[in-house]
């Protein structure tokens, strides 16, 4: 894949849209010019860094995260590091993805009802249809408001950073059944959706026509970005997206 300037671009502001979106999550972390990271165990599913440059500085990365916890994580948002020597395994590798302002809308329409999560018994409902069990807690209602939090990031310690604009989003039946569901948040000029679901036999298609069909409504004239893989990507990508660069997510194998 040849990355133009715009291409970097777009690459560059996906990882940083995914790092602000694990900070908001997790309600920990710094961040400097090169990557976030927390200096505790973040949640399940969550990474311990994510990078925001193809120069990251692998020592000063480690550094910032406590790699003998079980399972500790690294986001490389370039798939350019090679975390092999200091103990690291390749978990998986995904697609970042970019979907432009200009594309055409959703289609076909959504076929469930869709709404924003605006209350705490709301999105407890929509992570319980997300996990396919029980509620963990893990999406809290901060999230709701798009919490500030306090940062040291390159500025220096005691700088407010708000983690950006965040929705939920939920496709529910006509017994008002949350069946699909997905999140986005909006940093600069992009917006980021994931987490996306569809829960009993709802067909993945439908998830994606919701959101893009929400989305606009709340960012008009923003480009969509994430990141996707194996059968997930092929259905983003029936949906408008354009795949634009590569990611890996190493764990530490100890």
């Amino acid at each position: 894949m040849i990355i133009t300037p715009n291409t970097e671009e777009l690459l560059l502001a996906a990882a940083y849209n995914n790092a602000a979106w694990c900070a908001a999550v997790c309600r920990d972390g710094r961040f400097t010019a090169q990557a976030w990271s927390s200096p505790r165990p973040t949640p399940l599913y969550y990474p311990d860094a994510v990078t925001l440059t193809r120069d990251t500085d692998t020592a000063a990365l480690l550094a910032g995260i406590d790699t003998v916890a079980p399972h500790a994580s690294v986001k490389d948002s370039f798939a350019v590091l090679d975390l092999a020597p200091e103990g690291f395994e390749v978990l998986f590798g995904a697609e970042w993805i970019h979907r432009p302002a200009s594309a055409p809308a959703a289609a076909p329409a959504p076929a469930l009802a869709w709404s924003r999560i605006t209350g705490p018994a709301e999105l407890e409902a929509w992570e319980t249809a997300w996990d396919g069990e029980e509620s963990t807690g893990l999406f809290h209602p901060g999230l709701l408001t798009g919490e500030a939090r306090d940062a040291q990031g390159a500025e220096g310690a005691g700088a407010t950073e708000r983690t950006g604009e965040i929705a939920f989003f939920a496709g529910r039946d006509a017994e008002g059944r949350i069946l699909a569901g997905a999140a986005a948040n909006r940093t600069g000029e992009v917006v980021g959706i994931s987490n996306v679901f569809t829960a009993d036999g709802t067909p993945d298609d439908e998830a994606w026509a919701g959101a893009l069909t929400l989305t606009p409504s709340l960012w008009p004239g923003l480009a969509l970005v994430g990141y996707e893989s194996g059968d997930d990507l092929d259905t983003a990508l029936r949906h408008g997206f354009t795949a634009i660069g590569p990611l890996r997510v190493w764990v530490h194998a100890g």
